[in-house]
């Protein structure tokens, strides 16, 4: 017997060739609320990036009464700004992932026990790729 044999059911999905546990009307359902996510948060990007522009047109209108705290408060709310956008671009990037995985046929397994991923734990985190228990001992260690 090979060691393959052994291992048929661990490892992940592309090496076991599941494919999804959903219907297509459940994938159907789950590519419309990763795409109301993935809207919402390209608004909140463009919400921010109005912001950046915003406080780089108003850095010099106050140059009679500047002050060094004054600067640096500026400074620190734009380095927020820029915190916030890229986390939202982050986001969108998980949630295309998510969407490449609909498209593949894999999404909802996870990729560390190659099992389904609860529908509960998707309607909550649709764009994840790991299971309960599968976070859970990533935690651990």
């Amino acid at each position: 017997m090979s060691k393959k044999t052994s291992k048929s059911n661990s490892g992940t999905n592309k090496d076991n060739g599941v494919k999804t546990p959903f219907s297509a009307r459940e994938l159907e359902h789950f590519r419309n609320l990763i795409l109301s996510h993935r809207k919402s948060a390209m608004e909140e990007i463009d919400n921010l990036r109005g912001q950046l522009r915003d406080s780089r047109e108003h850095e010099n209108d106050t140059a009679y009464s500047f002050h060094m705290a004054d600067a640096g408060t500026d400074a620190m709310e734009r380095e927020k700004l820029y915190l916030m956008v890229a986390r939202q671009q982050k986001y969108v990037g998980y949630l295309d992932r998510a969407l490449d995985r609909i498209e593949k046929g894999t999404y909802g397994l996870c990729k560390v026990t190659g099992r389904p991923i609860s529908k509960e734990r998707l309607e909550a985190v649709p764009h994840t790729e790991l299971s309960i228990e599968a976070k859970r001992q990533q935690g651990k260690h």
